[in-house]
């Protein structure tokens, strides 16, 4: 979670919400909670791979879950799209933003091509980064204070608070991997629920901190109006802050779609599998070991995406994808018995309005586009059912 979201999710957060930030992060963060204890209390039952897809099956039927991976597809394609362009805006910032982008998806694509993912070694110095560039940000933005010259702030409407928390939500996507990871955890019963729930947690104390402090040293309007707000609390004092953040924010963007686009082939090569897809993205490259086509197409169709959105665009598509998985994994977790129900069924409840509030209230045009997408998915699928009993054996 604590990676590249917290570089990117804050300017297009703080232009929906205004002065609201943090009480936009506290309503991204109680929805994430509610998500966190569904998923973790299924992941408990059911340890293995595939996440809300999984749950989806079993618990409510092959359309839930059909449903829950489409969304989970679509919904982290976007957000390979919006780490390759938080990479670029603190990268190479200016005209180069896209081109750069696109060569990082390319290098990332080729890189799970050849078989080489990352390790727990590489993910520890990855989080190591992160953490040193928002301690840089934090001692910068508290010991500095924006100017009184600044422009007025504008009223948040109740909307736009909503909206803030639904592009926030996209900074803390990342605790479903540890759900999905039942069949490699010891004990996976007990260790799963902690592990979320804990790793939640610290991660909102760090937003909290990290937004506290740039709305101290930016002002709202300063924070919305830049898209590396981050960059721009560190740059405030000169010295090599300013590097320091943007490397960490490099390193977090990359190691992000690294394991998004190694994550989706994946998810891609198992509905594939399973029908859900089309079967020759179910492929294994015979040397490497890989779904080699579904993450050639996947390159290909986030490389697009590179080209044709923003950062802003890119995050609210994303957040409309994933929020309609964590819908499903709520419902799925509504539906499990006493023996197996580890917290309230309350916060099920409460996670799938939660979902759905959120949903509905981001930008028209991610509301738009995803609606229409998440339909094609659910139309390819009822045709291949229609389809497939009449293809040869």
């Amino acid at each position: 979670m604590v990676g590249a979201g917290v570089f990117s999710a804050f300017a297009p957060a703080v232009a929906a919400a205004h002065g609201w930030l943090l009480l936009s992060l506290a309503l991204a963060g109680s929805v994430a909670f509610c998500n966190a204890t569904s998923s973790a209390q299924l992941a408990a039952q059911y340890p293995t791979s595939g996440g809300a897809y999984v749950y989806g099956r079993e618990r409510l039927g092959p359309w839930a879950g059909y449903a829950a991976g489409w969304c989970f597809v679509i919904g982290k394609t976007a957000s390979a799209a919006a780490m390759a362009l938080t990479f670029a805006t603190y990268a190479a910032p200016g005209p180069w933003t896209k081109p750069v982008a696109v060569l990082a998806v390319v290098a990332l694509t080729t890189v799970n091509l050849l078989g080489v993912t990352r390790t727990a070694l590489v993910t520890r110095v990855l989080v190591t980064v992160s953490l040193v560039a928002l301690a840089a940000v934090v001692v910068v933005g508290l010991t500095h204070t924006a100017p009184t010259t600044a422009l007025p702030v504008p009223p948040a409407a109740p909307l736009g608070v909503l909206q803030g928390a639904g592009f926030l939500f996209f900074a803390f996507a990342g605790y479903a991997r540890i759900a999905t990871m039942g069949e490699e955890v010891v004990d996976p019963a007990r260790t799963i629920p902690r592990a979320v729930t804990l790793a939640l947690g610290a991660a909102l104390v760090v937003y909290a901190v990290v937004a506290v402090s740039t709305l101290h040293a930016l002002g709202p309007v300063g924070t919305a109006a830049t898209p590396a707000p981050l960059a721009a609390v560190a740059a405030i004092p000169g010295g090599p802050w300013p590097v320091v953040v943007r490397v960490g924010a490099a390193a977090a963007s990359l190691g992000a779609l690294l394991a998004i686009v190694a994550g989706i082939g994946r998810t891609s090569l198992a509905m594939a599998r399973g029908g859900d897809l089309p079967g020759w993205l179910s492929a294994v490259h015979p040397r490497w070991r890989v779904p080699h086509r579904a993450e050639v197409l996947l390159g290909v169709v986030v490389a697009v995406l590179v080209l044709v959105t923003d950062l802003r665009g890119a995050i609210g598509f994303s957040a409309f994808g994933v929020l309609l998985y964590y819908a499903v994994a709520n419902v799925a977790a509504w539906t499990q018995d006493r023996a197996h129900r580890r917290y309230p069924r309350v916060l099920a409840a409460a996670g799938v309005l939660g979902c759905v509030v959120l949903v509905v209230t981001l930008p028209t045009a991610s509301v738009v586009v995803g609606a229409v997408v998440l339909l094609l998915g659910l139309v390819l699928r009822a045709v291949r059912l229609r389809v497939r009993p009449r293809t040869p054996r």
